[in-house]
């Protein structure tokens, strides 16, 4: 009886619930049931009902990584994007697809996919101006070396995205602006500029281990620990769970 009631109310709050959230209601249950394939078609599913989610994006590239389905996943987003031009996030997390596809590849791809990447950042910034998508872009033109002269360009998508998080209350993911709009000063050879900028960080989180150790590291020392940041061959966490979760 007890088993009954439960199902009739699983039922009717999936009843309750549009397509979409219910596609990734049952998404979340195969995941956890490790039960990885069905997992993937009900958030392409959910995702094709409401395609500017950044959540089910996010969870769906969380399982894409597990898997390496790298290339399932930019099949899907780019007839996704194609079906809905105007969908902001979705742009943003086809761009995530090839980043995560990075480290997984040899050195020549890695140019091609990070180019793709930008592309549809680019795509997302255009279509809606958001802290992510530019804290995203800028971030990732710290990975390109000094000869393709793109660090300027992520020094001007990392101030624009600190001018939206400071007209905004302090969340923790705000943090990565400081340490990487620092980082993009100390490689345009500003390192008082760099040094402002992660002072400035330690005084809205003041127990963050990067910025003290880059407040307390020195030439060498300093380009070690700024290189290895942003070494292509170590993956980047781009699980966008923080942006939903602090809300």
């Amino acid at each position: 009886m007890i088993e009954i009631v439960t199902l009739l109310l699983f039922l009717s709050v999936m009843q309750a619930a549009g397509p979409a959230e219910q596609q990734y209601s049952l998404a979340v249950k195969a995941i956890a049931a490790r039960d990885n394939a069905n997992a993937l078609g009900y958030l392409e599913a959910a995702l094709t009902a409401d395609p500017d989610n950044i959540r089910y994006a996010s969870d769906y590239r969380q399982l894409l990584i597990q898997t390496k389905q790298y290339d399932r996943g930019t099949n899907f987003f780019d007839k996704l994007v194609q079906a809905h031009p105007q969908a902001a996030n979705a742009h943003l997390n086809y761009g995530f697809v090839y980043v995560d596809k990075i480290p997984d590849s040899g050195s020549i791809t890695q140019v091609i996919l990070a180019n793709k990447a930008l592309s549809h950042f680019s795509k997302a910034i255009e279509l809606k101006r958001s802290w992510i998508a530019l804290y995203t872009r800028g971030n990732s033109y710290m990975y390109w070396p000094r000869i393709f002269n793109r660090t300027h360009l992520a020094v001007a998508d990392l101030e624009e995205a600190m001018k939206i998080q400071k007209a905004d209350r302090t969340k923790s993911y705000y943090i990565r602006s400081y340490i990487s709009l620092g980082d993009a000063y100390w490689k345009m050879d500003n390192l008082e500029k760099a040094r402002s900028v992660w002072r400035e960080g330690l005084t809205v989180f003041p127990d963050n281990p990067q910025l003290k150790a880059r407040l307390a590291a020195n030439g060498d020392g300093l380009k070690a620990l700024i290189d290895d940041t942003y070494d292509p061959n170590k993956r980047v966490d781009t699980n966008l769970k923080e942006l939903w979760t602090e809300q």
